[in-house]
């Protein structure tokens, strides 16, 4: 159905002699660098200085490309303008409102940063024009891993090319509201950097091109903190540390450890979305529970594992509204044909890694109940219903299946 409306679109707009073209291709391989690399291969490119790139659920404003070519024009060096996400859902659901906070942090301070500093950052995969000639000297698109954006913001910066970071130039996007998605999407923004970085370590230390303190920032900061140990962190730290402490007496995180800072660094979350600060208690919880599937994700990037490559596109309620539509317009078409109603698989909603987890740390909040000092029971009994609510699927919008 979305494909129809473009192609008509396409069609209204090149009938009053507008030069544009609709053009598919009839198979995944490559996935979105796939497709990005067969559509640069078309004749008339040669002819262009510039690509944007959006993806299905992103709807830019009329005057994008007006507001976002010029600091191309005038700035031969630059390579990318990365515009900002604003969301249509996000007050759809509590999962949707905490999205918005994580994503909000990383446009408001990792990006605007990133760009205010011309340091590098890296490019969102949507919602950013790119000058061609740049995508071609970095080597264009690969498909060596699910994060094909990162790959070729990397390359581009380690040839000097630079980035521009526009706040105030937005496109309104779709946010995953049903969990499941919400974990597949995770997956791979976590399983794709990892991956990566196992690839290109070498390749940056070896490139004599590139200054010292520039491969220790893109290795260093960018991949090793932000992409692995971050996460990793948070997982061990509140979900492994911290419980087995109160089973071991011997062993005393100081409260600034264990309070202090981690609530500062929260509490930074929240700049780029005050109206949720309320939210932020349930915010740490939550991404406690997601630090466990990012920590799996980033170890199957490591070590190649059996997951690597899996590509499953997020899906949005609009698709899945979308798909329901068709089918009751289908209902219609064949009004004898008999429609079991759509009902909630529990076994498919359940996530054993979370549930077990949840256990494991109901086990460790009794223990500290009965023979703990530091109430440490109050933030495990939470953070163990937290985990269960995960792990039965109840978080997020719910969809009949």
């Amino acid at each position: 159905m979305l494909q129809q409306m473009v192609e008509m679109e396409c069609q209204r707009w090149a009938s009053k002699g507008i030069n544009i073209r609709y053009q598919i291709r009839e198979n995944r391989t490559g996935y979105k660098a796939g497709a990005l690399k067969e559509g640069l291969k078309r004749s008339y490119v040669k002819h262009c200085e510039y690509v944007a790139i959006f993806d299905a659920d992103f709807r830019p404003e009329p005057d994008f490309l007006r507001r976002a070519i010029p600091f191309l024009v005038n700035n031969p060096d630059i390579a990318l303008v990365q515009a900002r996400w604003r969301f249509v859902n996000a007050d759809e659901c509590l999962l949707t409102r905490m999205q918005e906070m994580s994503l909000d942090y990383h446009f408001t301070v990792e990006q605007e940063v990133g760009s205010s500093t011309h340091a590098f950052f890296g490019f969102n995969g949507t919602a950013g024009v790119w000058r061609i000639a740049a995508i071609n000297e970095a080597g264009g698109w690969k498909d060596r891993t699910t994060v094909e954006d990162m790959d070729l913001a990397v390359r581009a910066s380690l040839r000097g090319w630079k980035f521009v970071y526009l706040g105030d130039l937005q496109a309104k996007s779709e946010l995953p509201s049903t969990f499941k998605a919400f974990r597949f999407q995770q997956h791979r923004w976590s399983c794709g950097p990892a991956n990566l970085f196992r690839k290109m370590v070498m390749e940056i230390v070896r490139n004599k091109k590139v200054k010292f303190w520039k491969k220790v920032y893109v290795i260093y900061s960018f991949f090793f903190v932000r992409k692995i140990i971050a996460h990793m962190v948070t997982f061990l730290f509140y979900c492994v540390v911290l419980p087995l402490t109160i089973l071991v007496p011997e062993v005393h995180v100081p409260i600034w450890g264990a309070v202090y800072i981690p609530s500062i660094i929260t509490i930074l979350n929240s700049v780029g979305t005050p109206r949720s600060i309320h939210l932020l208690f349930y915010w740490i919880l939550f991404e406690n529970v997601m630090s466990l599937h990012r920590t799996k994700a980033t170890l199957i990037g490591l070590l190649e594992a059996g997951r690597v490559n899996e590509w499953v596109v997020t899906e949005k309620l609009g698709d899945a509204l979308k798909n329901k539509a068709a089918a009751d317009a289908a209902n219609k078409k064949t009004p004898f044909k008999l429609f079991k109603k759509p009902r909630f698989k529990f076994g498919d909603r359940l996530h054993l890694l979370e549930l077990g987890f949840g256990v494991f740390l109901f086990l460790c909040g009794c223990y500290d109940f009965v023979h703990g000092k530091n109430n440490y029971f109050v933030y495990l009994f939470l953070q163990t219903i937290t985990f269960l609510i995960c792990g039965f699927g109840y978080v997020g919008t719910i969809i009949p299946s």
